[in-house]
């Protein structure tokens, strides 16, 4: 069986360096690669705390999603990456400001402390979702 990989790039989210895809959609899944905080149209992270890039990061991966026909609701599963773990209590309340009740089936999700990150980021977050 032969399956088929398409490429989705959108404006409406960070740009991605030319070693990677934004995301590619394959066998009915949605792969999107990393996003930080950085807001798409300055390149430069949003102003705050690891709270507001968390919230940003899903907003730029849910731009992705968007432009490959889906949204949040149909993200299944979450890896997030954090620069330490003195950052999962404000991650945590900026995932609950965009994973609010009103999506009944939370995705599956992993978080994990690294040693560095792009950019020196706090965090950052890819994810899987269904079309």
């Amino acid at each position: 069986m032969s399956s088929t990989k398409v490429a989705v790039l959108t404006p409406d989210a960070p740009a991605p360096n030319n070693l990677m895809s934004q995301s590619i959609i394959c066998n009915g899944m949605i792969y999107c690669s990393g996003s930080l905080g950085l807001n798409p149209k300055t390149g430069t992270f949003v102003p705050g705390d690891a709270s507001d890039r968390t919230v940003q990061a899903l907003r730029n991966l849910e731009a992705i999603l968007k432009a490959a026909g889906s949204d949040l609701s149909k993200a299944v599963k979450i890896n997030i990456f954090v620069s330490s773990m003195d950052h999962y209590a404000k991650v945590n309340e900026g995932y609950a400001k965009v994973f609010t009740d009103d999506i009944k089936i939370k995705p599956c999700r992993t978080c994990v402390a690294v040693a560095k990150l792009p950019l020196d980021a706090e965090l950052e977050i890819d994810l899987i979702a269904s079309v």
